[in-house]
């Protein structure tokens, strides 16, 4: 009885010393020896994680938890986190379209500290506070509330939320774990050690630990977003060097120099990508993304694709002067979600249309990162907004409008009316226009493909001699995987198609083409497709300058989801595009900002002048002069597409559709791909019409201690018209299924209509005089 007594008594005494900040501070009972049931219970005092977030009496198994992978892996992650949402207030959300602050009646005075934190009353009483000060922001009213105070607002809110995901979500409970609190009063003599090696500027405000054990010298610093604060890093480097395991767990993936600060510095990285779910409440001036994606302009549109692109700076001058201003302005960088400036909206793309539980469409754009310090991203709107023009033109038209021509003995057949009035046809009609001059550029011989193509074609009289030959865009197949009442848009890649043809309108030299035999135009084109047409292929599918084409491309995909879905379905999306689909009425979605009143026949008459005039001469070792000259096409006017398996979607694409429809909450990473997913819908109402929850109580599922690594990651113009589409509007129904038992091919039919095969293309451009063509001529001796 004395013993038992004097066992209790003894570690009492020792958890009074752990209290009072010995070197050791939290200690279980010891190896054999279980506490009485009058034992005092654990402390509040302490910060215990468990009573903090409620976590278990029971410490987790270590293999479990992030930084005890096997020596030499720095870096894994939480598998299918993207399933796991937290919510949290972000109340700014609610009123960032408020541009003017005298809108808001202030009757408790001029005081932010009279008013809530996240309303218009705080948020403009802090404005003019700011701007009384000594440094006053330089940009706008709502610049700085988007990008300071909304997102302050956000950054503190969602880090606490996703602090208190993590730690449930690992059941960081027992004793050992302690959440939020400094060294300075953990331990003091630790403390008093770091300051006296990294200096009092390093050490002044202590370090704030989200998540700490020390009896295994462990520290997680917990971080919604992608970043880190450097003093932070500078102490945890030091406590890395005295033996401490120190892992950063991010929400999004962070970026390379990032990864190699926390390289440096010896601290291990980890991903946690739960999807965080900000809640607030529509009002008169909560953005409605300028109706991106809605079929109903009474119905606004919400979410974080429309924020993103709404928020992004129209210029790289104005990205660059909105990120400086707002420089040492925000709080907790490190719980910053990506913003405009990190994303790269020239690579804007739509990757998902579907619906929503609820009827109501829903969709998610995807674009490359950006490096926001030296080179941020810049305007999204006009993007976002293209592909969302650019989707509703190629619903509003019947297929047969989808093509272009640059004829110079034809200026009535450029483009049909009235596909000429929107910003989708001037692309395709401009790509067109690239298209001709990036042949000339790839013939120069002073480039490498351009030797070979001069070096390999026929010679006659011993001078280099080419016929002339057609060349025209048109859509190879799309990879596209039909799941869940959606289109994941996988691939789209475009093809450059050639064939030889003989055309007897002079060009700029004057005569005529050399005379060829049938095998030697035949090894001429087989020396043409494997020297210039890759070149040119290459461009159009990888070049910048092609980026909207390959956008309103996608959006082409993207709208015949929804017209195949309609024609299967007439109340699919509620009905709401019943009014616009082959309707041949565009003026919704027409020419805008500084194309307003761009011309087709502008880009013909330039094409006239290339012809007739030439725009590139190159001198040949052999047969002297040689003009290169082309006119061309662009046909869209079908849409195949290949079938994505399940399974191979599953591989390739992990946890994909989690991502996406986490989008419409928040931008975010997929994977560790450099792409962030921005998304939203048209239901009326954030996150789809449905409140977010809240933190979970406990977590939905546990750690398999089994970490995953990060992934590695056109017809001729003087065709005749094609007949009006007939019953379901031309086009193949959907395959039935694609969800529940099964899996079907995942995909949708070749679609569009189908106005002439190749052959009956080749033969039309014959009779109308060998419209799309693409010439070159020589002149000199011997012709």
């Amino acid at each position: 009885m004395h013993s038992a007594i004097r066992v209790r008594g003894w570690f009492r005494m020792r958890a009074a010393i752990v209290a009072i900040g010995a070197t050791v501070l939290v200690a279980g009972p010891l190896p054999g020896v279980r506490d009485s049931a009058d034992a005092a219970p654990p402390k509040p005092m302490l910060g215990r994680c468990m009573d903090k977030y409620g976590t278990s009496a029971t410490p987790p198994p270590a293999y479990k938890l992030p930084g005890y992978r096997p020596a030499g892996a720095n870096q894994w992650k939480t598998p299918n986190a993207e399933d796991r949402f937290y919510g949290y207030d972000h109340l700014a959300k609610g009123f960032e379209a408020l541009t003017d602050p005298g809108l808001i009646d202030l009757p408790d005075g001029n005081d932010p500290k009279k008013y809530a934190w996240g309303t218009p009353e705080n948020a403009v009483t802090t404005w003019r506070q700011n701007q009384a000060g000594a440094k006053p922001y330089a940009g706008t009213f709502n610049e700085w509330l988007n990008n300071v105070y909304s997102r302050n607002e956000g950054n503190n809110k969602r880090g606490n939320a996703f602090e208190s995901e993590v730690v449930k979500y690992f059941d960081l409970g027992g004793v050992d774990w302690i959440c939020q609190k400094n060294l300075r009063d953990l331990n003091p003599n630790l403390y008093k050690d770091l300051e006296r090696t990294l200096g009092k500027d390093v050490m002044k405000d202590g370090r704030v630990f989200d998540a700490v054990n020390q009896r295994t010298r462990t520290v997680y610093e917990i971080k919604s977003g992608i970043g880190y604060d450097a003093r932070q890093l500078k102490i945890d480097a030091e406590l890395v060097r005295r033996g401490w395991r120190v892992v950063y767990i991010n929400g999004q993936e962070p970026d390379a120099k990032t990864v190699e600060k926390y390289r440096a510095a010896g601290v291990q990285h980890y991903r946690h990508a739960a999807t965080p779910n900000p809640r607030f409440t529509v009002g008169k001036y909560t953005p409605n993304s300028n109706q991106l994606m809605t079929p109903d302009p009474n119905r606004p549109s919400f979410g974080s694709g429309g924020d993103m692109a709404r928020r992004s700076a129209p210029t790289p001058e104005d990205a660059r002067r909105q990120i400086e201003r707002a420089r040492g302005l925000i709080q907790q960088p490190g719980n910053s979600l990506r913003g405009p400036g990190g994303v790269d909206f020239s690579t804007l793309d739509i990757s998902y249309i579907g619906q929503t539980k609820t009827g109501n469409l829903s969709y998610s754009f995807s674009a490359k990162n950006a490096d926001e310090e030296t080179a941020p991203g810049y305007g999204g709107e006009e993007k976002a907004q293209l592909i969302s023009d650019a989707f509703f033109t190629w619903l509003a038209l019947t297929p047969d409008h989808f093509w272009v021509n640059l004829n110079p003995d034809d200026p009535n057949t450029i483009m049909k009316a009235p596909f000429d009035k929107t910003d989708a046809g001037r692309i395709l009609l401009e790509a067109d226009m690239e298209m001709k001059r990036d042949f000339g550029r790839a013939e120069d011989p002073k480039t490498d493909a351009g030797k070979r193509f001069w070096d390999g074609i026929t010679k006659v009289d011993g001078k280099p001699c080419m016929g002339s030959t057609r060349n025209w865009i048109v859509p190879k197949k799309a990879e596209v995987r039909i799941e869940d009442d959606g289109a994941y848009i996988l691939s789209a890649p475009l093809e450059v198609k050639s064939v030889a043809q003989e055309y007897n309108t002079p060009g700029p030299g004057g005569g005529m083409p050399c005379t060829l035999t049938k095998e030697q135009t035949a090894h001429n084109m087989d020396v043409y497709g494997r020297t210039i047409l890759p070149v040119v292929q290459r461009q159009v599918n990888e070049d910048a300058k092609y980026a909207d084409l390959r956008r309103v491309y996608k959006a082409r995909i993207a709208a015949e989801y929804v017209r195949q879905t309609v024609a299967r379905d007439k109340k699919a999306f509620g009905g709401s595009f019943a009014g616009i689909i082959d309707r041949n009425q565009v003026k919704r979605w027409p020419l805008r900002g500084k194309n307003a009143a761009w011309d087709k026949m502008t880009v013909w008459k330039e094409m006239k002048r290339s012809f007739t005039e030439g725009d590139f001469k190159y001198e040949i070792p052999v047969g002297g002069e040689i003009w290169v000259y082309t006119v061309g096409g662009v046909d869209l006017t079908q849409q195949p597409q290949e079938k994505v398996s399940k399974a191979r979607f599953q591989a390739e694409k992990p946890n994909l559709p989690s991502v996406t429809k986490g989008s419409r909450h928040e931008a975010l990473d997929y994977q560790a791909t450099g792409v962030t997913v921005m998304g939203g819908d048209n239901s009326g109402q954030p996150g789809g019409g449905k409140p977010g929850p809240g933190p979970s109580p406990s977590p939905t599922g546990k750690p398999t201690g089994k970490p995953t690594d990060q992934p590695t990651g056109s017809p001729a113009p003087s065709h005749t018209p094609a007949p009006a589409p007939s019953g379901n509007g031309g086009h193949t129904p959907l395959p039935t299924g694609g969800t529940g038992g099964g899996d079907t091919d995942g995909s949708l039919a070749d679609t569009g209509t189908q106005v002439l095969t190749i052959a009956g293309v080749a033969a039309a451009l014959l009779a109308a005089g060998a419209a799309l063509v693409w010439i070159r001529r020589r002149r000199g001796a011997g012709e």
